[in-house]
């Protein structure tokens, strides 16, 4: 079977079965490569995902306090007391 869609250019592919044929134990060697590769970058991002992740929680406490320190001087009452 030839599939032809536009934009994708075919590969040749040989496999070990017999004729060149690909082989189910092929497909699984190869998603145990691309899973591999998947779990080392991963592991390698992993601390720079946690650093931004606590950046971000400390930015939104910041931005938080400030909104609310400056809500609360605009809503407080000043209260003079004057002797008589």
């Amino acid at each position: 079977m030839n599939l032809k869609l536009p934009g994708v250019k075919l590969v040749p592919v040989s496999g070990s079965g017999p004729n060149g044929r690909v082989q189910l134990t092929d497909i699984r060697s190869k998603l145990g490569e691309i899973r591999g590769e998947v779990d080392e970058t991963a592991e390698q991002a992993r601390p720079v995902v946690a650093y931004a992740a606590v950046g971000g929680v400390v930015l939104l406490v910041i931005v938080a306090f400030l909104l609310g320190r400056s809500r609360g001087r605009s809503k407080s009452s000043w209260v003079e007391i004057r002797r008589l």
